[in-house]
């Protein structure tokens, strides 16, 4: 425990230079998980509880889970509902952590809450910055490339302008700027779909 509290994750194998027998480490790490000192982000990844209660106390749990996120599954960047409720693209809160990734769609779900992966093509995975707070590095998709990646995902969805207001977006909160950069992902996609879903949108 002494090793792995000031990490911000960590698993089985980066202690078995320490302790080769990774039976023992199995059965240690449930004993230590279930009285409470470690928290389970996923099979085989951890964190201690005393490390999360230092990030709480310093006001940092948002950031460190807005990191988790890409450490969980990676390649992978924060889109969709989440990054556009931070852009006020979307007035209700979202549940979950929301992502984009390059990988087959997944979940998972710990203690912190519920973290969705949507695998996109490899061309389209970009458009997402990379930002350092403090010690934690978060990749997280541009306004712009959030509200694509939430209309493409539900391109077969949008039959009409009437089921695109049903998603309620608020589009006063689009610049031009953001305008420019979203017809160039779809110009980039190719797709007729999201051609006549920007139809609605300007």
């Amino acid at each position: 425990m002494a090793l792995v509290k000031t990490l911000p994750y960590f698993s089985i194998e980066d202690l078995i230079s320490f302790e080769k027998n990774k039976h023992y480490l199995k059965i240690l790490f449930s004993r230590y998980e279930k009285s409470g000192k470690l928290i389970r982000l996923k099979k085989g990844m951890y964190v201690t509880k005393e490390y999360v209660d230092d990030l709480e106390k310093q006001g940092k749990i948002s950031t460190f889970l807005e990191f988790l996120s890409e450490i969980l599954y990676s390649p992978s960047y924060l889109s969709l509902e989440y990054v556009l409720y931070q852009h006020n693209l979307l007035t209700e809160i979202p549940k979950n952590f929301t992502a984009i990734t390059k990988k087959k769609t997944t979940f998972f779900s710990n203690k912190f809450g519920n973290f969705f992966y949507h695998k996109i093509k490899d061309k389209l995975f970009y458009g997402f910055e990379t930002i350092k707070e403090g010690d934690f590095i978060i990749f997280k998709a541009r306004k712009a490339k959030a509200l694509f990646d939430f209309l493409y995902l539900r391109k077969n969805e949008i039959l009409n302008e009437d089921s695109f207001k049903e998603l309620r977006l608020n589009l006063r909160e689009i610049s031009k700027k953001d305008k420019k950069e979203l017809e160039n992902f779809i110009k980039l996609d190719g797709s007729k779909k999201m051609k006549k879903i920007l139809s609605f949108i300007f």
